[in-house]
């Protein structure tokens, strides 16, 4: 039952992107006299949320803007929708573009004719985001789209026009890449070195570039392709654009295509153009029978004659060999597709992934084993990506520790770097500690696995997240699939003992 007095209204024409809302939604339930506050497009899911905390929610569309608020009283709610007016005020622009007394450009195309930019980065909502980006091509400009949203029939225009301007079209849904050592999107903190990343996949390249930086060796350029560029329907169009740009780098001495499992046809055309290239090759495409990404990592540190080093593992963990279910719960989807494949040995697990794939609602529900990704659109539209907002995957974990009625694995990956969460450990520590505590208070184990990607010269420090997870209770790894292999071991009843490194 919800106590105090509900505010809920549904605003025509306005549209805030999801970061923006999720600092607004924080500074309203902040405020003096506020017990409640949900701020967000309207969503499906974003309504569902709203309706879960008791609000009376009327019928809406996603283009509405939904200000969900729960006071002690009608001063409560007056000061609440004061701190959302003032979170959501335009801003004046202080320098760039725009200041002073000189008009805002309209389109990117405008933007680009006086500038000299070398490359447009494009993050507006998905429907617009195509006519952006062909605004920066046909301007002569490489363009990375953070987009989402993009048809497939775009991306593909897109891309053809990059090839025929001789520009890199990376995305759409492209959310990293590291141009001249400068980071975009989310990115972690990586020296300049000899190896060039290609990458159909954005944590998977974090976790290249990461464990490369771990043993010492840099990053020439990150380019990255978006998720669906070697599919069949794509084609491998921006990996073509993107191989061909880094073999004609003078800093790069060998490439590393990371990719999830791609179309075969697509990956055996890039196989024989990469073996015309002047630049050595190595593919790093998840899928069973292939080299995790991790293994990938250390042939490309053998090539370059770099002995691979020990990847760090902090904490200590046990299971006294009890089998478990495992419950896998993914900000990244290249991890979640890595574990994925490296846990079949399991048996059936309930996922939102691959050909199996299901809601993740109702992959969630399964009472066996889990793999969820939740930075899958069904989740974020409307929404910040998990690395930038928890909330959702610490409602599961509260959630899944009130319910299992046995041992529990639960492996989680933390990624650190650029654009993700100032501080994870911050909420995730007392979300753990408080799930151990009741899966314990019922005589059942609960084990907590990290896989932490990142670098310890991120913003965010990868030794110093790891220290505070570890003191919480968890076993945190480096490497991914290290991370998956001991979950694995560890639900199946093994005895895993891992001390620090």
């Amino acid at each position: 039952m919800s106590s105090g007095l509900d505010h809920v209204e549904c605003r025509h024409g306005q549209y805030y992107d999801s970061v923006t809302l999720m600092q607004a939604s924080r500074s309203v339930a902040g405020t003096d006299g506020v017990n409640e506050a949900l701020i967000a497009m309207a969503t499906p899911l974003n309504v569902e949320l709203a309706q879960g905390l008791g609000f009376a929610v009327p019928p809406t569309v996603p283009a509405q803007l939904l200000i969900a608020v729960r006071a002690e009283d009608q001063a409560g709610v007056d000061a609440a929708i004061a701190t959302l007016t003032a979170a959501l005020s335009p801003r004046p622009a202080t320098s760039g573009i725009g200041s002073g007394a000189d008009p805002r450009p309209a389109t990117t195309g405008a933007a680009l004719a006086d500038n000299d930019a070398a490359l447009a980065l494009i993050s507006v909502p998905g429907p617009y985001a195509a006519i952006e980006a062909f605004d920066a091509v046909a301007a002569g400009r490489n363009v990375m789209i953070f987009s989402d949203g993009v048809t497939v029939e775009d991306e593909v225009d897109l891309k053809r026009a990059g090839r025929e301007a001789g520009v890199l079209v990376m995305g759409p849904d492209c959310g990293t890449a590291i141009v001249s050592g400068i980071a975009l999107g989310f990115a972690n903190v990586v020296r300049r070195g000899p190896v060039g990343i290609v990458a159909a996949s954005g944590t998977g390249a974090q976790q290249v570039s990461s464990l490369l930086e771990t043993a010492g060796v840099g990053v020439s350029h990150l380019l990255g392709l978006g998720g669906r560029d070697l599919s069949a329907r794509v084609g491998g169009l921006g990996a073509e654009l993107a191989l061909t740009a880094l073999d004609a780098d003078p800093d790069t001495e060998l490439i590393i295509l990371v990719s999830k499992p791609p179309d075969p046809g697509v990956a055996a055309r890039l196989q024989r153009l990469a073996d015309g290239l002047s630049t050595p090759v190595q593919f790093a495409m998840i899928g069973p029978g292939q080299p995790d990404l991790t293994q990938a990592v250390e042939s490309v540190l053998q090539t370059l004659d770099v002995n691979p080093p020990a990847w760090p593992v902090v904490g200590r963990g046990q299971l006294a060999g009890q089998p478990a279910c495992l419950h896998g719960y993914f900000a990244g989807g290249t991890l979640a597709t890595e574990t994925l494949v490296l846990a079949q040995k399991l048996g059936s697990i309930s996922t939102n992934l691959g050909p199996s794939a299901t809601p993740a609602a109702q992959a969630l529900s399964g009472d066996a084993h889990v793999i969820v990704d939740f930075g899958e659109d069904e989740l974020t539209a409307g929404r910040p990506h998990p690395m930038i907002d928890p909330t959702l995957r610490l409602e599961q974990i509260a959630r899944l520790s009130r319910s299992a009625d046995g041992n529990v694995v639960l492996l989680i990956d933390v990624v650190l770097g650029y654009g993700a969460e100032p501080d994870p450990a911050l909420a995730l520590v007392p979300a753990l500690r408080a799930a151990a505590q009741r899966v314990s208070d019922r005589g059942k184990q609960f084990t907590v696995i990290v896989s932490l990607c990142g670098t310890d010269a991120d913003p965010q420090s990868w030794r110093r997240q790891a220290v505070a997870l570890a003191d919480a209770g968890a076993l945190v790894f480096a490497s991914n699939a290290q991370a998956a292999r001991h979950a694995v071991v560890l639900a199946r009843g093994a005895t895993g003992r891992t001390g620090p490194r």
